[in-house]
């Protein structure tokens, strides 16, 4: 496997399991009752919900006329869990057997599928749209459950139904000098089910579950749709994708490689090298999943088990973990893009006062968007600690509360508040300590700055995140 597809893959994976379980892990818990929220390819004759039976892929490439795509389409298969009581006239159905310290769960699982097809570009030009028929057949397991004492006292059942999708490929040269081609992916499913009235969690069983592509292609090269050069923006634009968000991945720099996702990513998405295993949430922070797990009571412990053998894993790899690992988890200072900048020296002008680390500043957040915690930062006085650069050139102000008894602790492990320039107003030596009367409102919650101002959705694959995130 190359580095490109294998950081794909590895990204892939995380969007394949993003949600599958949340914390606590439990079949209980409130939050795994309704599963299954990303890439969800319904039955076409299933509407009872918003969710889709399609997704669209378009993507460009250049230098294509000998290029060779290899698509690969991933995806969860629902696998039902059902538990049966053994009685004198056959099996009836239950929600939950126990056996000795054992205890068996009626909860869904599910199979990891791929479907592969190689394409040559010059192929798909100029001719019909090739149809790649997906049939997955259906399977039942029977497995006994036998007490210590060798009786039979019930039985798991575990099945798949069959799953019928397509990939509707084609592809057409872009009008202009560039030698562009728009590749597009149809993943439709063509179950032929008929629900007639039921339930979501039936549909399910017949959906493709996270459903994503793998587009690789030799001899050719994709074509940033994030962040496109600027001679192949009226291109872009004429780009069409539905229910999905294709991104270049694998190392930077390289543009062999696109993954079509159902969640929102960046262009190279990877996962941090901190990270210890999968948590099925990305967009979480691997630290406190860990952490938060390792409270689970021994009976909630116990029941996250008997819920997924996956989860079962998860435990077992969080409860491994020795305290020098998870010391990796706490953060991570990567090399920044722009070497010349020293958050300890650099200085930004504001009201045209310049301000830089050990500056006094008073804080006034409500220029911005707010939230619950305004109340209890605007006005205050704050020690800048650092002057940070992030990728898209705006400054931002690490700082600690000056009447904070923490500030000390909080300055040793590097943990602040941030706030943008136009967030805060320049004070004096002189200048009284405290909250001041009249101030704007809004907060600083420990998020940077330009999280707090991006104002639409992101998923990024945050450091640290077990997953992908985007």
């Amino acid at each position: 496997m190359s580095v490109p597809m294998d950081i794909a893959r590895r990204v892939a994976d995380a969007v394949l399991y993003e949600g599958y379980l949340l914390y606590p892990y439990r079949a209980s818990a409130t939050k795994n009752q309704v599963r299954w929220q990303f890439g969800v390819l319904v039955p076409p004759g299933f509407t009872a919900t918003a969710e889709y039976p399609y997704s669209v892929t378009e993507c460009l490439l250049e230098g294509a006329a000998y290029a060779v795509a290899h698509l690969n389409l991933r995806f969860l298969h629902v696998r039902t869990r059902g538990v049966e009581r053994a009685e004198d006239d056959g099996y009836w159905p239950v929600q939950q057997l126990r056996n000795g310290h054992r205890t068996y769960l009626a909860f869904d699982e599910a199979t990891e599928r791929e479907s592969e097809v190689t394409l040559p570009i010059a192929g798909l030009l100029d001719a019909p749209e090739r149809v790649i028929e997906v049939r997955i057949p259906g399977d039942r397991v029977v497995e006994p459950i036998v007490a210590p004492s060798e009786e039979v006292i019930g039985r798991l059942v575990s099945e798949h139904l069959p799953l019928n999708a397509a990939l509707r490929v084609s592809a057409e040269l872009v009008p202009g000098p560039y030698d562009l081609v728009k590749l597009r992916v149809r993943v439709e499913n063509t179950d032929p089910w008929k629900p007639l009235g039921a339930p979501r969690e039936q549909a399910l069983r017949h959906s493709l579950i996270s459903a994503h592509l793998l587009i690789a292609v030799t001899a050719g090269a994709f074509v940033s749709l994030l962040d496109p050069p600027n001679w192949a923006r009226p291109a872009v634009e004429t780009c069409r994708n539905e229910h999905t968000w294709p991104v270049l991945v694998g190392e930077p720099g390289h543009r062999d490689v696109v993954l079509s996702s159902p969640i929102i990513l960046y262009d190279h998405p990877d996962i941090a090298p901190e990270s210890l295993g999968p948590l099925f949430d990305s967009t979480e922070i691997d630290e406190m999943l860990h952490l938060r797990t390792l409270t689970l009571t021994d009976s909630e412990a116990r029941e996250a088990r008997e819920t997924d053998p996956r989860v079962a894993e998860l435990i077992d790899m969080v409860g491994s973990t020795p305290p020098e690992l998870l010391e990796r988890l706490h953060g991570a200072v990567r090399p920044a893009a722009e070497a010349t900048v020293s958050p300890e020296t650099e200085s930004v002008i504001v009201s045209g006062v310049a301000v830089s680390r050990g500056s006094r500043v008073r804080l006034v957040p409500g220029r911005r968007r707010a939230d619950a915690h305004d109340m209890f930062l605007a006005g205050r006085t704050a020690h800048v600690e650092a002057v940070l650069l992030d990728l898209d050139g705006a400054h931002h102000l690490a700082v600690t509360l000056e009447e904070d008894p923490g500030a000390d602790l909080h300055r040793s492990h590097g943990r602040f508040l941030y706030f943008a320039p136009d967030e805060v107003e320049p004070l004096t030596d002189d200048s009284p300590t405290g909250p001041a009367t009249g101030s704007a409102t809004r907060s600083a919650t420990g998020r940077s700055a330009a999280e707090d101002s991006a104002g639409g959705p992101r998923c990024d694959l945050p450091p640290g995140g077990g997953e992908v995130g985007a």
